[in-house]
C-alpha cells in the first residue's frame, strides 16, 4: 500500500506549531517524534509559549470570551477577529487592543489585531493555532469544520450545530484532521454541576426515575417588516445557509431574551440555548456522553404534560419551565433527590450527600474547573477535552430531536448507536436541513 506524503518534513526541526497543526496522534503513527516532547516545544524556554488565537462571531457571546483570554489568560494571545459587520470587528478589536495595552503600561492600545470579513481569510492564516467559533448557531458547523481542515484546534460555542447531521460531520472532520475541539457547555466545568453529575452516577440517590430541567421561553418568532441593511454589513453571508428572509435589526440582534434565537432557522430556541446547557449535564450525570435518549414526546401528544425525552432505561427527562422550581436541574431517585443550578447552588436530600468524599473506586468524572484552560491545556497535550466534539454533538442531538418532536406534534423515536429516527420517513428529513446555493458543508 502506498503512504500518503508526510504533512511536514520528517528531517526538519520538530516545532511547537508542527505539533499543533499536525497533531500528536499523527506525529507519532510516522515515528518522527520521540515519546515526549522537550521543554523547549511548551516549556518555559519556548520561544513563545502563547497560543494565538482568531475569533470568528463578535457578537454578544464573543465579549464573554474575550474578557476571559484577556484578563486571565496569558497562555494565549488573540491576534485577529472576523465578523461580517465590520462595526463589530473593529469594536472587539479595539477592546482587545485596548486590553493588551493595560497590561504594559497602563491605558495604552497594544496594536496588531488584525479584522476580517470572512473567516475562510482568517483560517487561513498560518501563524493562527486556535479558532473560537462564537457565531450564530447557523455558523458553528461551517466554522468549525473549516479551521479543523485547515489544521486549527476550536472552542466552538453552544450548541455545537444547528443540525444533528452537522455534528456528525464534525466528529469525523475532528477525528480525521486529530483536532482538539471543546464545546462551549461551560457547567461541565463547574464543581457543582460535576459533584450533582457523580452523586447521580455513583447511585447515592438510587434508580433515577424522573429528571428535570428548566429552560425557559423565548417570545414567538415576529413578523418583521423589511428595513434597509446597514452600511458596511454584509447580510446575505450572516443568512449563510439559512433561507433568504428581509432584513430586520430584530432578525440579527444578539440578545439573550429573544433576537435571532427566536427563530428556528439559526437555532432551536430554548432547547438549543439552555437545553445545550443542561441536558449536557443531565447526559453526564446518566453516562450517556457517547449515546443518547430512545423517546422524544412533545408537549399535547397522548396528554404529554411536558416536553419530554426517555432513555431506553425508563428514565424520563421532563422540561420542566415553573419559575418556583427550585433548580435548573432536579435529579429524583429512589433513595434521594438531588438540585443544582450556577451559582454553585447544589442541594440534596439527604444533605449530606453534597459534602460526601468519593471513595476511590466510585465514578470520579473528569475534573476541570475553568473550561477555557482546559481547552488550552488540550491543545498542548493533544488529549480530548472535557466537552469534546463527540459529547458536545451527542448533547446537541437531545435538543434538535426534542425541537423536530415539537415541530410534527408527534414522539420519535430514535436509535442512538445508528443515529436514525425509526419508522418516521418525514421526521428523518429534518435532521438535517436544505443550504442555500454557496454554502455547502
Amino acid at each position: 500500500m502506498k503512504r500518503s506524503p508526510l504533512p511536514f518534513t520528517p528531517n526538519a526541526p520538530l516545532t511547537r506549531r508542527t505539533v499543533l497543526k499536525n497533531g500528536l496522534a499523527g506525529i507519532l503513527a510516522y515515528s518522527v517524534a520521540p515519546n515526549f516532547f522537550p521543554s523547549s516545544l511548551f516549556g518555559k524556554s519556548a520561544p513563545s509559549n502563547r497560543l494565538t488565537v482568531g475569533i470568528v462571531g463578535n457578537g454578544l457571546i464573543c465579549a464573554s470570551h474575550v474578557g476571559a483570554l484577556t484578563g486571565r489568560m496569558d497562555d494565549c494571545r488573540i491576534v485577529a477577529t472576523c465578523d461580517v459587520m465590520r462595526s463589530k470587528a473593529e469594536k472587539v478589536r479595539d477592546r482587545i487592543e485596548t486590553a493588551y495595552g493595560k497590561k504594559k503600561d497602563s491605558g495604552t492600545r497594544a496594536k496588531g489585531v488584525d479584522i476580517y470579513a470572512r473567516h475562510e481569510e482568517l483560517i487561513a492564516r498560518e501563524d493562527i493555532d486556535v479558532v473560537f467559533a462564537t457565531t450564530p448557531d447557523h455558523w458553528h458547523a461551517a466554522v468549525a469544520k473549516a479551521a479543523m481542515q485547515a489544521g486549527k484546534d476550536v472552542y466552538c460555542e453552544k450548541p455545537l450545530t444547528l443540525t444533528v447531521r452537522e455534528g456528525r460531520v464534525l466528529v469525523e472532520t475532528a477525528r480525521r484532521y486529530g483536532r482538539v475541539l471543546q464545546t462551549g457547555t461551560q457547567q461541565r466545568s463547574n464543581k457543582s454541576f460535576r459533584k450533582a453529575a457523580e452523586i447521580v452516577r455513583n447511585g447515592w440517590i438510587g434508580d433515577i426515575k424522573l429528571v428535570r430541567a428548566r429552560l425557559g421561553e423565548f417570545p414567538d418568532a415576529p413578523a418583521l417588516p423589511e428595513e434597509p441593511v446597514p452600511a458596511g454589513f454584509d447580510y446575505d453571508r450572516w443568512l449563510g445557509p439559512t433561507p433568504w428572509r428581509p432584513y430586520n435589526e430584530k432578525r440579527i440582534k444578539g440578545d439573550y431574551g429573544g433576537g435571532w434565537r427566536c427563530f428556528l432557522e439559526y437555532g432551536g430556541r430554548k432547547n438549543g440555548d439552555w437545553g445545550a446547557h443542561h441536558f449536557d449535564i443531565i447526559q453526564n450525570a446518566l453516562g450517556m456522553n457517547e449515546s443518547g435518549p430512545v423517546q422524544f414526546l412533545p408537549i399535547g401528544f397522548e396528554g404529554t404534560k411536558y416536553q419530554t425525552h426517555v432513555y431506553a432505561n425508563g428514565v424520563r427527562v421532563e422540561r420542566y419551565d415553573d419559575p418556583a422550581s427550585k433548580a435548573m436541574i432536579e435529579f429524583q431517585g429512589t433513595k434521594g433527590t438531588v438540585w443544582v443550578s450556577r451559582d454553585d447552588f447544589l442541594e440534596s436530600d439527604p444533605p449530606e450527600l453534597t459534602t460526601r468524599a468519593l471513595r476511590g473506586d466510585e465514578v470520579h468524572l473528569y475534573a476541570s474547573d475553568d473550561h477555557h484552560t482546559d481547552f488550552f491545556n488540550c491543545v498542548r497535550t493533544r488529549q480530548r477535552p472535557i466537552a469534546d466534539v463527540e459529547i458536545g454533538h451527542r448533547s446537541a442531538t437531545v435538543c434538535h430531536l426534542n425541537v423536530i418532536a415539537a415541530q410534527l406534534g408527534r414522539a420519535i423515536k430514535w436509535d442512538p448507536k445508528k443515529e436514525e429516527i425509526v419508522g418516521d420517513p418525514v421526521a428523518s428529513r429534518l435532521l438535517d436541513r436544505p443550504r442555500r446555493a454557496g454554502y455547502a458543508l
